[in-house]
């Protein structure tokens, strides 16, 4: 089973739902979205396959399933921490993506989850970068996914994490970083740049032994990369980051070691029950990888 990806046509003055979508996507051959309405692939919000001749129709949502020839095969396993009518919290491995992008469709958090439960309700109420493990929240229902998600655009849940990197002894800590990030180059990257800022992080230290330190990053705000540029700009890349300071040549894989980053908790007062809720990632990082 696979997750499909949603689109509400926006304006526009193609003939057909196939000449708007080949124009939309260009990457995608023609033949392949042919493809891909003769087998009803391409759908209504309800499901119901629809034609390649239809007309567009600006607002219409339709659903669609991204396919990928070849898709790598991720042998990391998640965990489902806990469950319920509105909830599933996993603990995901290094290297598996939190929901289908790229290369990536079926070897994803979300497809996986999806074909354990049967459930093609779940959605991920944040993300993990493919190189960060941890804790993912998903809604079960759409019924109560509001609730959930205003937790994090009001900053109302907790979210604490662990990395380990290079020692910094000449640093007092607790400290917190304050700065601006805004996109880098490539377009992937953050930066840090002049103004306001827009992302905080509380850094604390663990274990201060030998030259490798292991910390604990507290996210006030939930910028992209936010953690890794911070302790990457204090002079302490989080181990095995190919990202930060400088990018790698080559794109980190699962045969070398994961970015030594982890999600380890997430607290908050249930929306629902008014009911404290914490979780905790049972995985661990290691200098060794």
């Amino acid at each position: 089973m696979t997750t499909p990806s949603r689109l509400q046509l926006p304006p526009g003055n193609w003939v057909s739902l196939l000449e708007g979508l080949c124009a939309r996507f260009p990457r995608i051959d023609r033949l392949q979205w042919e493809s891909r309405f003769a087998r009803g692939r391409v759908q209504d919000a309800q499901g119901r396959a629809l034609a390649a001749d239809m007309p567009w129709q600006v607002g219409l949502e339709i659903r669609y399933f991204r396919e990928v020839v070849d898709e790598p095969v991720i042998p990391f396993v998640e965990t489902i921490l806990h469950h319920d009518a509105h909830l599933l919290v996993a603990d995901k491995p290094h290297f598996l993506p939190t929901a289908p992008a790229g290369a990536f469709v079926r070897e994803t958090l979300l497809a996986r989850l999806v074909e354990r439960t049967g459930n093609a309700d779940l959605v991920p109420l944040h993300r993990l970068d493919r190189l960060t493990a941890g804790l993912v929240l998903f809604s079960t229902r759409p019924e109560t996914r509001d609730a959930y998600q205003r937790l994090f655009r009001e900053r109302r849940i907790q979210k604490t994490y662990e990395a380990l990197a290079l020692a910094l002894p000449d640093l007092r800590f607790p400290l917190e970083r304050h700065s601006r990030l805004q996109p880098g180059e490539p377009f992937f990257r953050m930066v840090e740049g002049p103004g306001e800022p827009n992302a905080r992080t509380r850094i604390e230290v663990i274990d201060a032994h030998g030259p490798v330190w292991r910390y604990r990053l507290v996210p006030e705000s939930g910028r992209k990369h936010q953690l890794r540029v911070h302790m990457a700009a204090l002079g302490a890349p989080i181990l095995g980051d190919g990202f930060y300071p400088q990018l790698q040549d080559r794109p980190q894989g699962e045969g070398e070691p994961p970015l030594q980053l982890l999600a380890q908790a997430l607290a908050f007062d249930d929306p629902l029950t008014g009911q404290r809720r914490s979780f905790r990632s049972a995985r661990t990082l290691s200098v060794s990888g």
